[in-house]
């Protein structure tokens, strides 16, 4: 059967990808609000330019997160077999996908990484299963990834701190920092200012759709804002909760933090040294 993938992104051309290589989809097709980015994207994964009308046997959604209502409402009536999506929020598209593609598979991927970091983990919520779910997870298997299944809720408020907290936490780094030479830097300030390079070197508007997405970033503003007005006690106090609730969440994973131990014999020292 042939493959849609709605959307001409970064994206879009990693899943149009992944489907050329799975069972089942023997052709891909590309359509976007663009014509120029959807011809463009056809020809990186050698498929091609969708006409307005035609049917498909699978219909990936792959545009911003602003757009997904839209998008399933418009392209899932065309799948005759499964829809999916891939936009990295679950509820609201798979939402959408029963009403508008309720005899289809449908399915939920969120690949966390960029296509240039492929192998990564890949979790999925298969609310309708079938041959086409079954065969995309085996690809995406195949290529190195951890594939696993959750809830769209599970997801969705993993993604508040996974993403939406993570992300304003080295933002409000990056704004706050003042020039600072190289061998001034601590372990802890030189892994910061990676992360934020990391960071940066993503999509700007894809970042900010994280943030209209998901709560989190006020959770860190507010934090940030009772650290800033506290006393050395209170700090004291906040930092051993801190530690403790992540030595909390190690043991539970059953992993330890680089560079900490579980005793806490330490916990009163005043030396001014990072670990």
């Amino acid at each position: 059967m042939e493959a849609l993938v709605v959307g001409g992104g970064t994206m879009g051309r990693w899943a149009g990808q992944v489907l050329r290589s799975t069972n089942r989809i023997e052709a891909v097709a590309v359509t976007d609000a663009d014509p120029d980015v959807a011809a463009d994207a056809a020809a990186t994964i050698d498929g091609r330019v969708a006409d307005k009308t035609e049917q498909f046997g699978v219909v990936c959604i792959a545009v911003p997160m602003p757009a997904v209502r839209s998008a399933v409402a418009t392209h899932a009536p065309r799948a005759t077999t499964a829809v999916f999506d891939l936009i990295g929020a679950m509820a609201p598209p798979i939402a959408a996908m029963r009403d508008h593609a309720p005899d289809c598979e449908r399915f939920s991927l969120h690949p966390l990484f960029a296509p240039a970091g492929e192998p990564g983990n890949v979790p999925v919520v298969v609310d309708a299963v079938g041959p086409v779910a079954r065969a995309l997870q085996k690809t995406l298997r195949a290529r190195g990834n951890h594939v696993f299944k959750t809830t769209a809720a599970d997801h969705d408020q993993a993604m508040e701190t996974v993403q939406a907290r993570t992300h304003a936490a080295l933002l409000a780094f990056v704004l706050a920092a003042e020039p600072v030479a190289e061998q001034f830097h601590t372990p802890v300030s030189a892994q910061f200012h990676a992360l934020a390079e990391q960071l940066l070197d993503g999509t700007p508007r894809v970042y900010a759709d994280i943030q209209a997405t998901f709560d989190g970033a006020a959770d860190v503003a507010a934090v940030a804002d009772t650290i800033a007005t506290a006393d050395r006690e209170t700090v004291h106090r906040l930092y051993k909760r801190a530690r403790a609730q992540t030595q909390a969440q190690s043991r539970a994973e059953g992993t330890q933090p680089a560079g900490t131990t579980l005793n806490t014999a330490a916990d009163d020292s005043d030396t001014n040294t990072e670990q």
